[in-house]
């Protein structure tokens, strides 16, 4: 089992700045990917961005434009999420997810095996 906690959300205006983490605890030695998701109030969980845990690649949904990146300390077992030119429309919460298989579609919900509470990210106008 792996437990995962966000951190770092909150009231930020339209253009600031937030960086989430998510700290992992348990057997983080059988983590393959860590991918950060969001839902907005009415919508559909949607991928975010995922990280490759040994190797650091990243990958990232296409309208992030660059804004968003992803990180990871694996000393820390905890992946990061820096939000720039925040937006209303980024307002969500925001959640983590874990993969211990190390194949498959990392942009879908159903490929992570584990999630965080999620930490709520709101951006005002």
């Amino acid at each position: 089992q792996v437990q995962l906690v966000e951190s770092g959300g909150g009231l930020v205006q339209a253009g600031g700045s937030l960086r989430l983490s998510c700290a992992a605890s348990g057997r983080t030695s059988s983590t393959k990917v860590m991918g950060w998701f969001r839902q907005a109030p009415g919508k559909d969980r949607e991928f975010v961005a995922f990280i490759n845990w040994s190797a650091g690649s990243t990958y990232y949904a296409d309208f992030l434009k660059g804004r968003f990146t992803i990180s990871r300390d694996n000393a820390k077992n905890t992946v990061y999420l820096q939000m720039n030119s925040l937006k209303p429309e980024d307002t969500a919460l925001y959640y983590c997810a874990a993969d211990s298989k190390g194949w498959g579609t990392y942009k879908t919900e159903s490929q992570y095996d584990y999630w965080g509470q999620g930490t709520q990210v709101t951006v005002s106008s």
